[in-house]
């Protein structure tokens, strides 16, 4: 019988978008089964759901929350994860470099999106 898949904690902390560091020592102690980690996923403890609506997040979450790419976080010098609250506190303020890396990831999505359908149409031409 076949050993069943597992993943480093680190892995799996990134797959659920949580801080490693702000996880209980059960979680970051071990390595975690395939089984566990779809459990994790579709009934997800208290202390996940928690780490979930609180924070603290990892840059990636924070990034996303606030609609910034991460290279707009370390150009605003936002290096440490931040917990909802101070993600909340950052979109009400509106900071200039919060308004500005907004515009920038919004002009990227709008290029990334005529791109995309130039290459479409192209393709359709060239099938026609």
């Amino acid at each position: 019988m076949a050993q069943e898949q597992t993943m480093k904690p680190e892995t799996a902390a990134k797959k659920l978008g949580i801080l490693l560091s702000a996880a209980p020592e059960s979680f970051r102690g071990a390595p975690i089964s395939r089984t566990a980690f779809d459990e994790l996923r579709t009934e997800p403890p208290a202390w996940l759901e928690d780490l979930r609506r609180d924070g603290p997040h990892p840059r990636p979450v924070v990034a996303q929350k606030l609609g910034v790419s991460i290279s707009g976080l370390g150009r605003a010098g936002i290096d440490e994860p931040l917990t909802t609250a101070e993600i909340k506190t950052l979109l009400q303020e509106k900071p200039e470099w919060l308004v500005r890396e907004r515009e920038t990831q919004a002009a990227v999505h709008a290029e990334n999106a005529r791109v995309k359908q130039e290459r479409a149409a192209k393709a359709a031409r060239s099938q026609d």
